[in-house]
């Protein structure tokens, strides 16, 4: 059986969609006026907004009262029959994003049982960054004592014949529609359909042919290192979180009744990386809190093959009050730009103090930058098509390496799923 399962996934029904779904979490992380404005929209409505935690928020003074509303909301949307239950179902989705284009996906639950996001797995599933461990303890205070999870997790299959997903664009007028609905902020449009019977046996199917070992050799000529079925594109420390919770509740529960506990399976859209929408965007850096011309010069004096001129080496843009300009560094220590800027950002930071945000879009790190004290750094994109291939034979990437899309783009919440 394919380690991607079809679950149990509640949908909630006789609400305002457009009110109910709100964008991933961890966007807008530096304009609080964003999720200001969602809060606006949605008031006194059903939203997913009152059963997540946007990080803007994060250490804010009482993330234990919002963790402890956060909860009750929950336990009364259930209690109250908000949500339909779609027992042992897949959701086929169909993004329409903010300039137009359409992506798919799919809706369904994987098994944390084959995910390992620690240095040098070989696990089915595999993170695509390096998952800073610090950040799960907050995340797992937030989902300890929920009833419910709802996924922005986009897990991303290597399928270059369109087996999986692409088929479902076809086979979706025998399937039931779920919603159809504009996503608030101009963020596009959403429609969900449950897949039917026949769809869903050819999709595990054709999962099943992605997870054997000797395709998966052959694919990518490789030996030895474990076949990579499932990356994680989008909310490496979402899955994490949910990884760790699952160990510490796993603790207390007989091994014969592991198997089908919620907490084991996590709820995810899974998508095919050679989907024309999909593009990889970087994510930028800003500092604040800093010195910009002194953290300048101290960037150009740890590389000894930094240049303002273009040497051939890995180009970083910075901006900072009005002004903008590149570093060239030849000889870097890392395959990517990213890495190499990464490296030097993390020794100044710890030995000079300030803040670091990971921010979409270059007009936004340009504005940010322009205030006192705060610098950006912008890069260019990784390509996706080598995502698959580097995981498999160097590991996973710098963190905050790249971004499926711009922040309006992102996976929205709308699915749930029990996990108690």
């Amino acid at each position: 059986m394919s380690i991607f399962k079809s679950a149990d996934i509640l949908i909630p029904q006789n609400i305002n969609f457009s009110k109910w779904s709100v964008v991933a979490c961890d966007q807008y992380t530096s304009e609080p006026e964003y999720w200001k404005e969602a809060q606006r929209l949605t008031d006194g409505s059903p939203s997913a907004l009152n059963i997540i935690f946007p990080e803007v928020y994060l250490n804010s003074g009482n993330d234990d009262e919002r963790i402890a509303k956060i909860n009750s909301t929950m336990e009364e949307y259930v209690s109250s029959g908000l949500f339909c239950e779609l027992k042992d179902s897949f959701v086929y989705v169909e993004r329409t994003q903010s300039d137009g284009r359409l992506r798919r996906g799919l809706i369904g639950a994987v098994d944390l049982e084959e995910y390992d996001f620690s240095k040098g797995s070989q696990s089915k599933i595999r993170a695509t960054e390096g998952t800073i461990i610090e950040r799960i303890p907050p995340r797992q205070r937030i989902r300890k004592n929920a009833l419910l999870e709802l996924p922005h997790i986009i897990m991303l299959i290597d399928d270059r014949e369109n087996a999986v997903i692409e088929p479902l664009d076809g086979e979706k007028r025998d399937f039931e529609k779920l919603y159809d609905f504009d996503l608030m902020m101009d963020s596009g449009h959403l429609t969900g359909y449950r897949v039917n019977e026949s769809a869903k046996n050819r999709i595990i199917s054709q999962l099943e042919k992605l997870e054997d070992g000797e395709t998966f050799e052959e694919k990518y000529g490789v030996r030895d290192k474990g076949v990579l079925a499932f990356a994680v594109g989008d909310g490496n420390h979402s899955l994490a979180t949910a990884k760790t919770c699952w160990e510490e509740i796993k603790k207390s529960v007989p091994e014969s009744e592991r198997e089908n506990h919620p907490a084991r399976y996590a709820l995810v859209e899974l998508m095919n990386i050679h989907d024309n929408a999909l593009e990889f965007e970087p994510i930028q850096r800003v500092l604040f809190g800093v010195d910009a011309k002194k953290l300048i010069g101290e960037l150009m004096a740890y590389y000894p093959g930094a240049s303002y001129d273009n040497n051939g080496g890995q180009k970083i843009r910075f901006t900072y009050g009005g002004t903008e300009g590149t570093v060239y560094v030849k000889d870097a220590p890392s395959n990517l730009p990213v890495g190499t800027l990464q490296k030097f950002l993390d020794k100044y930071l710890a030995e000079n103090g300030g803040r670091i945000d990971y921010i979409h879009g270059d007009d936004v790190v340009r504005r940010l930058a322009a205030k006192p004290d705060t610098i950006g750094f912008m890069v260019d994109p990784m390509k996706k098509n080598d995502l698959f291939a580097t995981v498999i034979k160097d590991g996973s990437l710098p963190r905050k390496t790249f971004s499926m899309g711009e922040a309006a783009d992102k996976r929205f919440y709308l699915e749930c799923k029990r996990i108690k």
